[in-house]
């Protein structure tokens, strides 16, 4: 016989309720026909609704538990009275899938994550309530779970679960809900035993002090890329999953621009944004901008993987410089849990300049431009927690640093920047002429500079191309090679230039523009991936390579840029979609086609061939 039983702490600070519904499930699955997979949603649900409705205090209230979530079975509804006498149905009964890895029912896959689940409470009122969720999984009990926690504002934690037999017919079936009720204080409301005899107290709230690293059984080699979507980062300066970052730049040059470009793409499954002393409505743009935007990986608002910490230049300055602290706790506290997490810190010369007030109170010995002596210790510090960490649980997570600098009048010089560079890895300098020419990301490529290339060369000959390193190392090049003929054509102009180091200034207007400069509000060029960003390097490298060619045989570089070619690359951005990456070929073939019309005055190529 199937029973239910609920039970309250005697300080009333926790209540529980469980049920088993072994008979119940077995029923439904003989009116039904469910299979297996079938037979354990429907259990799941049917559990879950018997307790819901049985906390209704209203004699004739009913609760609705409905769940679409995309997958083969179709929708999953199970109605309770306030008794937790409960029916419901599955829409496909029959549906059937392999088991999982670990030998269980793959519940998640036959209900599907990409929909809702939906409680509907009639209490005999005029209007019944109804509350929402997106799935997280489709296992039922952490979905509800996550609707206690966002429609109901109760912590909860819960568990459902249906034993099929080999003949199919139902095992055990049940579950069980405990939720802590308003005024649950910092008590223990459980205790583990240890493997090594210790007792462990269990609490729901957790402290740590924010400027102490949170401990990990190893820290990993970073080997793994942070995909951010930006060419010039992937392509040219990336950064490796636990590394640092450090994003200088005077006033109106970008940084905010740049890490709210981050925070939108990067493959990461949390963002920490601190705001740390700047203006308060750039953390109000980034709140009404990240609530509209869709996170890519789960479908959902962005807010919902993003922390937002707000310390605005009006607080006091105790407060801007721990806020760097709370955020890399907050970071390595999701990590532990086996989240890479992504920090974006606007910015850190805000939070020395608050150590520099602190000192100046404490009357201490200021070092260079009144910073304090200890100014190296503490950025060093804050950026040596980043990391791709083997946790404590077993699990692997990182913590991924970026910081904001903002040196005054562009002077790198300056100890916060100098002091920044001894503790990063990535260095992406901006360049304020380059953002006042529209050119975002603002990143100069000569000044920029990224430590993670050979630690993620093996990373991307297996997941993106034997030879991308190469290409990219040839871009580089070429990029180094147009700066310093660049410095000959401000001085006696470009006309005197031999048409082979022409054909290197066109080909790096091709790279600057059509690579390495992109549009944040085009829905192709806001985010590029991988394969993407190396078909345009491969075209751009093969368009170089063939006008080369031609060069060397006399053709006249004036000819070549007539074809019309150049500018073609540098719209491909915009004209090849993300998912249509065949039309690189046509390109490849257009290439071909019109250098080939190319005139080459007579007599040129056969005097090159005797050379």
């Amino acid at each position: 016989m199937d029973k239910l039983v609920r039970a309250i702490t005697s300080d009333g600070a926790v209540k529980a309720v469980a049920v088993t519904t072994k008979d119940l499930t077995e029923k439904v699955r003989n009116i039904h026909k469910t299979l297996p997979v079938a037979t354990a949603a429907i259990g799941r649900a049917l559990a879950a609704a018997s307790m819901m409705g049985n906390a209704l205090k209203e004699e004739n209230a009913s609760l609705t538990l409905q769940i679409k979530g995309g997958g083969p079975l179709g929708t999953v509804l199970a109605v309770s009275d306030h008794l937790g006498n409960v029916r419901g149905y599955v829409q496909n009964p029959q549906v059937d899938l392999p088991l999982r890895a670990d030998g269980k029912l793959d519940v998640g896959a036959a209900v599907g994550a990409e929909g809702t689940l939906t409680v509907i409470k009639d209490l005999g009122m005029k209007e019944p309530y109804i509350g929402s969720v997106g799935l997280l999984g489709g296992e039922i009990a952490e979905d509800l779970a996550a609707y206690f926690v966002e429609s109901e504002q109760i912590p909860t934690a819960c568990a459902m679960g249906v034993l099929v037999d080999r003949d199919q017919s139902v095992r055990a079936a049940g579950g069980y809900i405990v939720q802590l009720l308003p005024g649950a204080g910092e008590d223990v409301i459980a205790k583990v035993d240890t493997d090594n005899g210790t007792t462990v107290d269990i609490r729901m709230l957790q402290k740590w002090p924010v400027r102490r690293q949170r401990p990990s059984r190893e820290k990993l080699s970073p080997d793994i890329p942070m995909i951010t979507g930006q060419r010039v980062i992937d392509t040219l300066f990336p950064i490796a999953r636990g590394g640092t970052a450090a994003v200088p730049g005077p006033f109106g040059s970008g940084k905010t621009v740049v890490q709210h470009q981050l925070a939108k793409w990067s493959d990461v499954d949390i963002v920490v944004y601190i705001g740390c002393g700047e203006r308060g409505n750039e953390m109000t743009q980034v709140l009404e901008e990240f609530s509209h935007l869709v996170d890519p990986k789960s479908g959902k608002a962005l807010t919902d993987r993003t922390v937002l910490i707000a310390n605005t230049s009006n607080m006091p300055v105790a407060a801007r410089e721990a806020s760097i602290y709370t955020g890399i706790t907050l970071a390595e506290y999701y990590r532990d849990m086996g989240y890479h997490v992504a920090i974006m810190a606007d910015s850190t010369s805000r939070w020395a300049e608050a150590l520099r007030e602190i000192s100046g109170r404490l009357e201490e010995m200021p070092a260079e431009e009144g910073f304090p002596a200890y100014l190296p210790s503490r950025l060093s510090g804050f950026y040596e927690r980043a990391g791709y960490m083997n946790t404590l649980s077993g699990s692997e997570g990182s913590v991924t640093i970026i910081g904001a600098v903002s040196p005054q009048g562009s002077d790198f010089s300056e100890p916060v920047t100098q002091n920044t560079k001894r503790f990063v890895r990535c260095f992406w300098a901006l360049d304020k002429s380059l953002a006042y020419a529209r050119h975002y990301p603002a990143i100069n490529w000569i000044n920029s500079y990224s430590e993670y290339l050979d630690d993620l060369r093996v990373w991307y000959r297996e997941n993106v191309d034997p030879t991308f390193t190469r290409k990219r190392q040839r871009l580089v090049s070429l990029l180094h090679e147009e700066e310093k003929l660049m410095e000959i054509v401000k001085l006696i102009g470009s006309d005197v230039l031999p048409d082979d180091q022409k054909l290197v200034i066109e080909t790096c207007r091709v790279i600057r523009v059509g690579l390495l400069q992109q549009n944040a509000y085009h829905k192709d060029d806001t985010y590029v991936p991988m394969e993407k960003q190396l078909r345009m390097m491969d075209v751009t490298l093969y368009l170089y390579d063939k006008a080369k060619e031609l060069v060397s045989r006399g053709a006249p570089i004036s000819s070549i840029l007539e074809t019309g070619l150049f500018d073609l690359l540098i719209k491909m951005k915009y004209d090849i979609p993300n998912d249509k990456l065949e039309m690189f070929d046509e390109y490849r073939r257009e290439i071909e086609l019109n250098l080939a019309k190319v005139y080459i005055p007579e007599g040129q190529d056969a005097a090159q061939q005797e050379i």
